[in-house]
């Protein structure tokens, strides 16, 4: 196989759907030789800020000199990003020639009349004889989705188990309720293992303190009120997290300190497992992660931010970003998102009081068509546009747009990527 051929042998699994379960991925990677047990893991679950956290948890962990793989989903403009040891992206030719060694694995499966492996499975299975091959220290692995049957739970044990915010997601998949969609979360919970978790409504966290105490597992929540903001503007911001005094970091939102003390806990387990951690390695590590498409700011004059809110929580998180830090700025949204996504509540949440939306068709079978979205945005905005490209999208954003304005690109990360990479090309203005 050449890379193009892995692609579409990967892609081409879609067809098989998605399937929850642990049988068929186990199956995959004895055939493989097992690599997935000769690594260690910090494993994250969560509805929104697994990637932030993953980010500054494997910041963290490079700068303590430890070589890190990170898993992560989906990826914004290569698909080559999903994978990393360190910085360094998997390469083209080691997804072709591991593709080409699973796709052999999986013939094997087919005879012995298991199910062909679904897309997920296979970058899992991909993933990990990658992280394997390079003799990675530490693997940060993010969940795909919940967590109790997700292929990542393939994993036996972990350093340490880090559920973020868990909201209302996926939930033809995960339930209804929060404390249904915090048990699938709560799988990644090992027995006699260590959990860092974030602040939950009351509902999902009686669950997982339920399931940490059923399997003897240690409990860590994080305390928030710890955290004191020095300062923050557009390039990042200063906190203060218990006796640690100027921690910086780049990313924006004040949800992102709170992503960051968790990585800051779970570092701090990580590091009482046998992996020390500095107060440097955290310092360093927290400055220098970098997350994009989340509130990132990719121009200015007029400041365009593209954001990867796509659900009622991401949406709230948003619309606090930009009360915070612009609020006295006229802003044009361009807005795209999938069909069974909670798009009346991102709306309710994120349109109010801008000056424009523009409509826009994601990338995906799953899309809600901009036409149809369209209608349901003019009761909240008065000035509704659609555009049949994303590239037309952006241009009419800046024709409606003055220096001063916020330009906001958010709802769908099938989309976000494309705008991410047209505007680092070339200039639209």
């Amino acid at each position: 196989m050449n890379y193009s051929e892995a692609l579409e042998y990967i892609h081409g699994a879609l067809k098989f759907g998605i399937k929850l379960g642990l049988e068929n991925i186990t199956t995959l990677l004895d055939l493989m030789g097992n690599p997935h047990k000769k690594l260690k893991y910090v494993h994250i679950a969560g509805t929104n800020g697994k990637g932030s956290t993953s980010s500054f948890i494997s910041s963290i962990l490079m700068e303590a000199g430890y070589k890190v793989g990170v898993f992560t989903s989906p990826y914004l403009e290569r698909f080559t990003e999903r994978i990393r040891v360190g910085t360094d992206e998997i390469s083209e030719s080691d997804i072709a020639r591991i593709t080409e060694f699973i796709s052999g694995k999986i013939n094997i499966m087919i005879e012995l009349g298991y199910n062909h492996p679904t897309e997920f499975e296979i970058v899992t299975a991909l993933a990990m004889q990658h992280f394997y091959e390079k003799s990675c220290d530490i693997v940060v692995l993010e969940v795909g989705l919940g967590g109790r049957f997700d292929s990542t739970n393939v994993i036996d044990t972990s350093l340490v188990s880090v559920i973020t915010a868990i909201g209302y997601d996926h939930m033809k998949i995960l339930g209804n309720t929060l404390s249904e969609i915090a048990f699938e979360k709560a799988g990644i919970i090992k027995p006699s293992g260590e959990v860092v978790l974030y602040s939950q409504p009351r509902e999902a966290e009686k669950v997982i303190e339920d399931i940490c105490a059923e399997r003897g597992a240690k409990l860590h929540k994080v305390d928030f009120s710890n955290i004191e903001i020095a300062n923050w503007s557009e390039d990042g911001q200063v906190f203060h997290y218990k006796k640690l005094r100027d921690l910086k970091i780049s990313l924006i939102g004040r949800h992102q300190t709170r992503n960051a003390v968790m990585a800051i806990e779970a570092c701090k387990i990580v590091s009482q497992k046998g992996y020390p951690v500095s107060e440097t390695a955290i310092r360093r590590g927290l400055e220098n992660a970098k997350w994009p498409g989340r509130m990132e700011i990719i121009k200015k004059e007029p400041l365009f931010i593209i954001d990867g809110a796509h659900n009622a929580q991401g949406a709230e998180i948003l619309r606090e970003a930009l009360d915070t830090y612009f609020p006295d700025r006229r802003r044009i949204f361009i807005f795209g998102v999938l069909r069974d996504k909670d798009y009346m509540s991102i709306i309710k949440t994120v349109i109010p009081g801008a000056y424009a939306v523009i409509a826009v068709t994601p990338a995906s079978d799953r899309a809600l068509p901009a036409e149809e979205l369209a209608i349901v945005l003019k009761p909240y905005c008065k000035n509704v546009l659609v555009n049949d490209t994303i590239e037309g999208a952006v241009r009419e954003a800046y024709r409606l747009s003055s220096k001063n304005d916020i330009i906001c690109a958010f709802g769908s990360l099938y989309y976000i990527g494309i705008i991410r990479s047209i505007l680092r090309e070339k200039p639209l203005e």
